[in-house]
């Protein structure tokens, strides 16, 4: 009777047709999955062969998804998506996401909140591993629609099929050349000061820019257009050769203050001069409990970064 059944792909043969459509190349994909290149080959043949379909165009550096392909592709990611929730779901009993979660955040939460969240993470789910991916917040939210993340640390948004679980608010900080009257005093910056003044953010891919849009309104000043950034540190260190006036948020211009006595950062004191950040998730994940139980561990984090920093710039 086994035998009269139809023929259907394995978990494994999706994973590596996903795996191979991200990364353009059968070579990349394989190293990215720890297997040897003639074993994933193989299996997407064999994948091919069974449903009687082409998958990829192949050439001789790049690999690319036929119509069917594209097709195909989202659902292939959906069902991988669904395992790994039905296996977190089945190991619940060992703590929220069973014993891997897969994380998208912002470059500056990496940088500069992550490696306290993973301490007290592992602390309180020692199982648990945590795969982190950083990316501006466009990309991050796709892959978390595409169900390539289970939840991302970054700017909350609009969108009906994530939830949006705040976990704190940035301050907005402004950083200038040595030379600029804006650096000769340390104090909070009224948004009136920044008037006429060329302001520096990241590209419009960060939700970020989206905020220095509004402030430079506000203050009758405007956003330079001949550069912006994927990077802090560049916005950064274009401000500090008089390109403009850097509007960076609280992680990144904080932990830098501390760490470089001399690098001079005024917070902007306007209520519309902050950066919210939230735990997103897709809505039908059936990992709710577990997602806002993360969310409160995470503002915890903050609290502790927060206590560490001290007096100096509260």
């Amino acid at each position: 009777m086994d035998d009269l059944m139809p023929a259907r792909p394995t978990l494994r043969q999706l994973q590596y047709f996903v795996a191979v459509a991200e990364h353009g190349a059968f070579g990349l994909a394989a190293k990215a999955l720890a297997v040897s290149q003639p074993s994933l080959s193989k299996q997407l043949a064999t994948m091919e062969e069974m449903l009687d379909v082409v998958l990829f165009e192949r050439t001789s550096r790049r690999v690319h998804l036929t119509a069917m392909g594209a097709a195909l592709l989202p659902r292939a990611r959906a069902i991988l998506q669904e395992v790994r929730e039905f296996r977190a779901v089945a190991r619940g009993a060992r703590g929220p996401f069973g014993d891997r979660l897969s994380i998208g955040v912002l470059p500056s939460v990496g940088a500069y909140f992550m490696p306290i969240a993973n301490r007290r993470l592992h602390r309180q789910y020692p199982q648990l591993r945590l795969a982190v991916q950083e990316g501006a917040t466009v990309e991050l939210l796709d892959r978390l629609r595409a169900g390539q993340l289970d939840v991302v640390i970054g700017s909350p948004g609009r969108d009906p099929d994530i939830v949006s679980h705040p976990l704190f608010e940035e301050t907005l900080w402004a950083c200038a050349a040595a030379d600029d009257p804006l650096s000769a005093e340390t104090g909070p910056i009224a948004i009136e000061a920044l008037a006429g003044k060329p302001l520096l953010s990241l590209s419009a891919e960060f939700r970020l820019a989206t905020i220095v849009e509004r402030l430079a309104e506000l203050a009758g000043a405007h956003v330079a257009r001949d550069y912006q950034g994927g990077s802090l540190d560049a916005v950064r260190q274009m401000a500090v050769m008089g390109a403009g006036v850097a509007v960076l948020p609280s992680l990144y211009a904080l932990a830098e203050a501390v760490r470089d006595p001399e690098f001079v950062i005024r917070r902007i004191d306007h209520p519309d001069a902050v950066h919210d950040i939230a735990l997103l998730w897709r809505r039908a994940s059936p990992l709710e409990a577990d997602c806002r139980t993360l969310a409160a561990d995470l503002i915890a984090v903050k609290a502790d970064i927060r206590a560490a920093r001290g007096a100096r710039f509260d």
